[in-house]
């Protein structure tokens, strides 16, 4: 009979492309064909062993005479009962030790070739793909390919290798009712199983829907109790939980009469099976032509071959459930790699790298244009930064410069070549970048000061970290450098956080440096102790700065100001606010707001 379990039940039909699982899961198999062969030879030994228990028993029962029993026991008989028994398991456990080895390496293996290949996708995918989803089905493909491994050799191999070894002791030692009688009863099992099994699936599948919806209703609402309170809905939110409760209820209620629907089904099949060749077996008794002991033999096999079945509603769902779970890992493999780096790709050439942005357009989506033919230099060792509005476009800039996203038009240059025909990897690693949004990783202060260039000394994080004016306030902390930073550095304020970035990508020591919005998150006086070592760190160095406060690139060799995904105008400072135009307008607002911030802290501090 199914054993009752809180299984997910898959939540869709298997299609075509399920099945390819096999054929992705057998270079794994044959690279271990060796332990494989060990395993199913230690399979078949313990199902042989296992089928020997009632044929021994059959001996033991047939050489107990009533008249010498007592003191004339089959000693030898009994001791090879003793030892099939305890070899059954034996060779059971053996088979495990030897065949995990092939399945731990498949999970290992799979589950590293999708993680290197969601670093390769874009960011475009990474943006538009949740990331919890993502990793979930990665979580349960992986646990899906020991499933189907374990199932397939540990449930339904064994299960066949039984099947023929009863039907072969039951056709030679009895006539041919028995063996039909077993195996009608068996398809008629296995057909009832599938047929209700499958049923089943969709019950427990609107359920566990059921069940999760609850679920998020309640967190939901307490996850807002303050607004819950605000407007006394409690009552509300309630009612609201206990229909979800309620659906559930009766969803839950049906799921388990199915379930013992199942299980009456499955033992009245088995029951009618069992009686019909204890009938037969009994009447041979009767007559003469069968002993005491073949009628144990009859049960005993029976019993064995059975206790298997129980489980089959279990594996079928299992297995179902594991060939989905994997397909969805594998579709993330087949994942449609959009910035790839072209066959014969060269690499940056070391030294100084000047910067071309030559009639770039480009558009996330095709109706929505971010960027303009937009054309602008950085010679080597300069300074350009880019100004406007939000959502003008700069951020983009540096983005295609790194390479996440490819232009739709025109082209970006290092060094006068495209950078579409430089390998990737060279690309990045001349490029250091402090973006506006930080975000760190959940580990200690050094881990992600460190992960700039992972090979550097403890020398070189102390003295990023000084450059980045954060070394006195680390020290400071009761861990120091093993401070950690917590969930995407939310331990850490948005200024300290911004510090870290900047010590980080000054470890790299960068050929080009991108600067986006990297003083955003710094007050007044921070920020302006940071931005003569930023210029400091940029000497030398191509530079591209991406701001929103003027003050912060006012000694930038070149200013662009960039405006609905064009430049409208460009030059030094100087030459900006002579001309009176977008730049100029912008600078007076932009005093005036500090001149206002700096008289109302003086207010304060009066």
């Amino acid at each position: 009979m199914a054993r009752r379990s809180h299984n997910s039940a898959p939540t869709q039909p298997l299609g075509g492309t399920e099945w390819r699982a096999f054929g992705l899961l057998l270079p794994y198999l044959l690279e271990y064909k060796w332990r494989v062969a060990a395993a199913l030879v230690f399979l078949t030994a313990a199902k042989v062993a296992n089928v020997g228990v009632p044929l021994v028993m059959k001996e033991v029962v047939d050489g107990l005479d009533a008249k010498t029993a007592v003191v004339a026991v089959p000693a030898a008989l009994l001791a090879i009962y003793g030892l099939l028994r305890f070899s059954t398991t034996l060779f059971a456990e053996l088979r495990d030790v030897v065949f995990v080895r092939v399945t731990q390496r498949a999970i290992r293996r799979v589950a590293l070739g999708v993680f290197r290949h969601l670093h390769r996708l874009s960011l475009r995918f990474h943006l538009e793909r949740q990331t919890g989803g993502m990793t979930r089905d990665i979580e349960r493909g992986t646990r899906g390919i020991s499933t189907l491994l374990s199932y397939l050799l540990f449930s339904i191999i064994p299960v066949i290798i039984e099947f023929t070894l009863v039907g072969a002791v039951l056709l030679k030692k009895f006539d041919w009712r028995f063996a039909a009688i077993t195996f009608g009863a068996v398809a008629v099992y296995l057909t009832f199983t599938v047929l209700v099994t499958e049923w089943r699936m969709e019950i427990r599948r609107r359920a566990n829907e059921l069940d999760s919806s609850a679920n998020t209703r309640a967190v939901d609402s307490l996850l807002n109790y303050e607004t819950v309170k605000y407007f006394g809905n409690e009552e509300f939110e309630a009612r609201r939980y206990d229909e979800n409760l309620f659906k559930y209820e009766n969803a839950a209620v049906q799921n388990e009469a199915s379930l013992g629907l199942l299980n009456i089904g499955q033992a009245l099949i088995i029951a009618g099976a069992v009686t019909a060749l204890m009938f037969l077996a009994a009447q041979g008794v009767v007559a003469k032509a069968f002993t005491l002991g073949d009628l144990v033999l009859v049960n005993g096999l029976l019993i064995q071959l059975y206790i298997p079945l129980n489980f089959l509603g279990m594996v079928y769902r299992e297995i179902k459930q594991a060939l989905i779970d994997m397909d969805r890992m594998f579709r993330l493999l087949g994942a449609h790699r959009e910035i790839e780096d072209k066959p014969g790709a060269a690499e940056l050439p070391s030294g100084p790298a000047a910067v071309e942005f030559r009639d770039v357009d480009f558009n996330y989506e095709p109706a929505r244009r971010i960027l303009h033919r937009v054309s602008f230099a950085i010679p080597a060792g300069r300074r350009v930064a880019v100004v406007g509005h939000s959502g003008s476009g700069k951020s983009t800039l540096a983005r295609l410069l790194y390479r996440f996203y490819d232009a739709s038009g025109g082209a970006i240059l290092v060094n006068g070549v495209d950078i579409r025909d430089m390998q990737q990897q060279s690309l990045r690693a001349a490029i250091g970048i402090v973006p506006q949004d930080t975000v760190l990783f959940n580990d200690s202060v050094r881990y992600n000061i460190h992960y700039g260039r992972p090979d550097a000394s403890e020398a070189d994080v102390v003295e990023a970290a000084r450059a980045a004016h954060i070394h006195d306030f680390i020290q400071s902390l009761p861990a120091g450098y093993e401070t950690m930073v917590g969930e995407r550095g939310l331990k850490l304020s948005g200024g300290e956080k911004q510090r870290v970035a900047i010590a980080r990508a000054l470890l790299k020591d960068p050929r080009i440096l991108i600067f986006d919005e990297a003083t955003s998150a710094l007050d007044s006086k921070s920020e302006k102790a940071i931005q003569a070592e930023l210029e400091r760190i940029s000497k030398g160095r191509t530079t591209l700065v991406v701001a929103h406060r003027l003050s912060t690139v006012m000694d930038a060799d070149q200013i662009l100001v960039l405006a609905q995904g064009r430049i409208f105008e460009r030059g030094s400072h100087r030459e900006l606010l002579a001309a009176g135009g977008e730049y100029a307008r912008m600078w007076a607002l932009q005093q005036q707001a500090a001149a206002a911030e700096e008289t109302l802290e003086r207010v304060k501090t009066a």
